[in-house]
């Protein structure tokens, strides 16, 4: 059992940091979306050794620690409402790009960088930092690596644990791990960056990365284009591939509850259809300066409308009308955010199942009552956003009795379908019980050999990602 922080423990954390280490911690103890309230006392170490001190202390007292990066996680796993008060380990105050090797396509930053900063960064050496998502003015390095982020980008660059070389990890009884390599090719053993990559903060605290960056596409191609239904945008996908090649960056499926969502909570964007089509594809695609993506995107259209996949498009003629392209898909959560889901699930399926499962699912939800879906996400990779609301004029409270029949619907048929019930977002402490419910025994026994050997009190992120022993 871990003990809880006492004022003697925060005595002598503030004998080992200075004054600007610690937080009000209102800001850290809560969830995103509301459902759970955190405890603990917050500390912010301004550097790898600040966090080693944290940790060895936190180790010899036996007391909990809950890394904290930018709490965008929608998992569960940033806040911990029961238990023995633990220490929230917050990386915002790590906020160092410690070097930029243009040459070499290598940025080396602390754990606590905003990932806009880090795209921003690369952008002024005229290279390219790919990971992607809705919440990138706000979330850390630290937390995206420790959840394998995917987002937007995914069908051409790979989840975050592609985009990083090395890691910098401060280890549960306070020594630190120095993997910050820069090398692409280092075959010695076991490959430890991955274990911590994904592990969300169950093994130790990641301070720093080696992140990968890619040469800038010198052109690029957006387009929205209207489809008959989610096989004939898998179709789309397809064809895509053969008239972009692996110039495909994006590809978001996006259904009209979406638009109806964005219009409902008046987020302004640029409707791009006359007639909004009951579900259509935003694509992107990037290019070498010897190609033209708008005539690459003309060219599928025209096959796409041949056989009979799509009846409507737009295909941006300016980084204006690509940023309002891109705004629909990008403020969708927002206006999530703002109706309030009864449940959301972040699932994937294999591609050739995503049709069926849809309609699977939307019969066995309209069985349960008549809610309103809005699925959506990124088709190119089999992840869904399936989200279920209340209807008009209802709230979320008014179906809590039945939140757990909708989850274990959307679940079960994923899980049918040879899928998963986290595509991208991680474990937590919200899916734990998913953990035990779907995981494959054998994996969860080594998940846990693993944890036993590297953090063998069992102080980093407890209750996150495993099912407790024994049960």
């Amino acid at each position: 059992m871990l003990n809880p922080v006492t004022p003697e423990f925060e005595a002598a954390l503030k004998a080992l940091l200075p004054a600007a280490a610690f937080r009000d911690p209102t800001p850290y103890l809560v969830e995103p979306r509301g459902r759970w309230d955190g405890q603990g006392f917050v500390v912010a170490p301004a550097d790898t050794a600040e966090v080693a001190a944290v940790v060895t202390a936190c180790a010899k007292a036996h007391i909990g620690i809950v890394p904290f990066s930018g709490g965008t996680g929608l998992v569960g796993g940033q806040v911990m409402s029961d238990g023995p008060a633990p220490v929230v380990l917050a990386l915002d105050r790590m906020t160092r790009i410690r070097a930029v090797y243009p040459s070499e396509n290598v940025l080396v930053c602390d754990a606590g960088v905003i990932l806009s900063d880090v795209q921003a960064a690369a952008q002024k050496v005229d290279r390219l930092f790919a990971l992607s998502l809705a919440s990138e003015g706000s979330a850390r390095i630290g937390g995206l690596l420790s959840t394998n982020a995917g987002g937007v980008n995914v069908l051409k660059y790979g989840n975050a644990r592609a985009q990083c070389l090395g890691l910098e990890v401060v280890r549960p009884d306070g020594s630190i791990w120095h993997g910050l390599s820069r090398l692409r090719k280092d075959n010695t053993g076991y490959d430890l960056r991955d274990l911590f990559i994904g592990a969300e903060g169950t093994l130790g605290v990641v301070t720093a990365a080696a992140l990968k960056l890619m040469p800038r596409p010198a052109v690029t191609g957006t387009a929205m284009f209207a489809v008959q239904s989610p096989a004939a945008a898998l179709a789309l996908l397809a064809l895509a591939g053969e008239f972009a090649g692996d110039t495909q960056s994006a590809f978001e499926l996006i259904h009209a509850q979406g638009f109806a969502f964005l219009q409902e909570t008046d987020l302004k964007v640029t409707q791009p259809f006359s007639d909004l089509p009951e579900w259509s594809v935003l694509l992107e695609i990037g290019s070498a300066r010897d190609q033209d993506p708008q005539a690459v995107l003309t060219a599928l259209f025209g096959a796409a409308e041949a056989a009979g996949l799509t009846s409507d498009g737009v295909i941006a003629q300016s980084e204006t009308q690509r940023s309002a392209l891109w705004a629909i898909r990008e403020n969708i959560p927002e206006a999530n955010r703002r109706i309030g889901s009864i449940s959301s699930h972040d699932i994937s399926v294999p591609l050739g199942a995503i049709p069926d499962f849809i309609a699977r699912a939307e019969v066995g939800l309209r069985a349960l009552g008549a809610f309103r879906i809005n699925c959506f996400g990124h088709l190119g990779d089999g992840n869904l956003h399936y989200n279920v609301f209340p209807p008009q004029g209802k709230s979320r409270a008014d179906f809590e009795g039945v939140r757990p029949k909708i989850k274990s619907l959307v679940h079960d048929l994923a899980h049918s379908f040879g899928g998963s019930v986290s595509a991208e977002h991680g474990i937590g402490r919200f899916k734990v019980d998913d953990m035990k419910t779907y995981g494959d025994p054998v994996k969860l026994a080594m998940m846990r050999a693993v944890k036993d050997a590297l953090d063998p009190q069992g102080i980093m992120n407890p209750g996150a990602v495993l099912p407790p022993a024994g049960v």
